[in-house]
């Protein structure tokens, strides 16, 4: 089996959102960059920073810079560039289905309501993707959602949320092996 070729985070661009739930895939990548070593730029023809996860040769990273409605976009158009197809994408983003503490990893799926996910969806024509759900919590009113994803965690669901990003970087090699049980049995396993 191929392992993970593109890492999408999703998130919305500029300082306003920067610190907002929505943006748990943005906080993924960023982390993954950092204790890799990696780079990311402006890369006009993909519509996001991208670059290459360091020391390998052939895998992505994408941190669409569209609005999070749009992410297809940037994804469709570094996957069929580099002919990378929808089972060797990860998108990662943000789950209010999930409390903050958790993080999972699931292939397909429908979008729950996720504007980045339907989008993606729609341009690779397929839910047949990977997906890492970083919980952020509900808000318990679904009229509540927008202004919830679009505000910063509290500092205990921030510190909770940056727990499980950590933990989730830690099955960077597995995706990258294609072994995606070992992965699920290592994320999903409580010590």
């Amino acid at each position: 089996m191929t392992g993970i070729k593109l890492f999408v985070g999703l998130g919305n661009p500029g300082d306003k959102y920067t610190a907002t739930r929505h943006n748990a895939g943005f906080w993924w990548v960023d982390q993954l960059v950092a204790s890799s070593n990696s780079k990311l730029a402006m890369d006009t023809k993909f519509f996001g920073l991208a670059g290459k996860l360091s020391p390998t040769a052939d895998t992505w990273l994408l941190k669409p810079t569209t609005f999070m409605n749009l992410s297809g976009k940037a994804v469709a158009a570094l996957a069929n560039y580099y002919k990378i197809l929808p089972e060797q994408i990860l998108v990662v983003h943000d789950e209010l289905d999930l409390p903050p503490e958790t993080v999972k990893l699931k292939k397909g799926g429908g979008h729950g309501g996720h504007n980045g996910l339907k989008d993606i969806t729609t341009a690779l024509g397929t839910a047949d993707f990977w997906r890492l759900r970083i919980g952020i919590g509900h808000p318990g009113d679904r009229n509540e959602v927008i202004n919830f994803v679009l505000k910063a965690p509290l500092k205990d669901e921030q510190i909770a949320i940056n727990l499980s990003i950590d933990a989730s970087i830690q099955i960077v090699p597995q995706l990258l092996n294609g072994d995606f049980d070992a992965a699920m049995l290592k994320l999903h396993t409580k010590n």
